[in-house]
């Protein structure tokens, strides 16, 4: 059974196949400017059209920015965009992304295939484009010597940084012979070992008065020098292959000499701030060394062997002294000690016993006679009295009866 399809799907399937499409996708289109609506949002609607047919186009506001003319009715234009549908209406239409009149379309297309083949080639790669020097020295300027460029760029370079030297090369910008001029002046000033950073460039104009620096010729000049090069071509909005090709692209000549080199008086202000800013940090530097040596001097001071011994005596000293006082007391306490053990020695001295009339008999073993029972009748005794000794002999032994009764007089054989 065949599949029944919805307009939707229809039309959808349609823009699919036109987006996909790799001629439709970015394709010029000529024509005549029909039923021109310049909408309130800022969005371009016509049509263009030739004897045989016509075509919807939309030019949105994003786009339509950056056209340099008002496009009208009856006005031939060549049209740069993409083909696809307008699901709403169903209908096909140019979606315009650049629009110029016709009598530049030629020089136009010439320009956009020589820029798809420089490109392809690797002329505007960016990382072969070379930083502009800080300070040159010498600037060399390619343009015409009579133009109002010149006079501008030189204006605004002396005023900025009048000590900058320019040489210039007298060069034509306009018609057959501007290629090969140009080329020539590029050549010329990079041979020239003076010179830092070149500028080449013109005032404004036309697609037909700026196509010398659309030239093959000139872009290739630019990208062969060894020097860099800043592109000044046209007012802001103005691109060229030049453009493209240079290390710097100036919106403007004046915009060149102002990147060119900086001001003088900024720069000395900036110098000034910066040797300020050096002499402080150098100062703020010296403090924290000088800093640094006192503390290491002093550590030194600490560290040193001679500090060490010194020291080492003093702490000697010291110890030599609790020493002394140490033995000093207890000399004193042991001295203190003997005293006491002196006195109680005496106190308890057998000899003080003996001052006191009290007597010691040893008997012939040499032992203290404290019993009768420790001696015999005709043993010869050792009595120790105060500063003598008394030798004597046992004529009798008896005990406490005996004693009693020789104190009443009674001495029967008995002591």
């Amino acid at each position: 059974m065949q599949r029944v399809f919805s307009v939707s799907q229809i039309t959808s399937y349609l823009r699919a196949l036109l987006d996909g499409d790799e001629i439709l996708t970015q394709v010029l289109v000529e024509g005549e400017i029909s039923n021109f609506t310049h909408h309130s949002s800022g969005h371009m609607y016509f049509t263009l059209k030739d004897k045989d047919s016509r075509l919807k186009c939309v030019m949105f506001r994003s786009k339509a920015l950056s056209l340099q003319f008002a496009p009208r009715d009856g006005m031939s234009v060549i049209a740069q965009g993409s083909i696809s549908v307008y699901e709403r209406d169903g209908q096909y239409q140019l979606y315009v992304s650049s629009l110029r009149p016709a009598g530049e379309g030629k020089l136009y297309i010439a320009f956009l295939e020589l820029k798809d083949k420089l490109e392809r080639e690797g002329l505007f790669a960016p990382e072969r484009k070379r930083p502009l020097p800080l300070l040159p020295r010498t600037i060399g300027i390619a343009t015409s010597p009579t133009g109002a460029a010149l006079q501008d760029l030189l204006s605004i370079i002396f005023r900025r940084f009048p000590c900058v030297s320019v040489l210039v090369a007298p060069t034509i910008v306009q018609g057959a012979e501007a290629p090969a001029s140009i080329a020539n002046s590029l050549k010329q000033l990079d041979q020239i070992p003076d010179v830092d950073v070149i500028i080449v460039g013109r005032g404004g104009g036309s697609i037909e008065e700026l196509s010398a620096f659309n030239d093959e010729q000139v872009a290739r000049a630019i990208f062969n020098c060894s020097k860099p090069v800043i592109s000044a071509v046209g007012h802001e909005t103005d691109f060229t292959i030049a453009d493209f090709v240079a290390d710097y692209r100036a919106a403007t000549p004046s915009a060149a000499a102002e990147a060119v080199v900086p001001v003088m008086a900024e720069l000395e202000l900036t110098l000034l701030a910066l040797q300020s800013r050096l002499a402080t940090t150098m100062q703020n530097c010296l403090l924290r060394q000088s800093q640094v040596t006192s503390d290491l001097s002093a550590r030194l001071m600490r560290l040193h062997p001679e500090r060490r011994l010194e020291n080492l005596a003093q702490t000697l000293d010291g110890l030599q002294e609790r020493l002394l006082r140490a033995m000093k007391s207890k000399l004193e306490w042991g001295s203190s000690q003997i005293q006491t053990y002196a006195a109680r020695l005496q106190t308890l001295s057998p000899l003080a016993v003996l001052a006191r009339g009290y007597t010691i008999t040893l008997n012939q073993a040499g032992e203290v006679v404290r019993f009768p029972q420790q001696v015999a009748i005709g043993d010869f005794l050792e009595t120790v009295v105060n500063q003598g000794r008394i030798y004597s002999q046992v004529i009798s032994v008896g005990g406490r009866e005996n004693a009693a009764a020789e104190r009443n007089g009674d001495s029967s054989g008995h002591i």
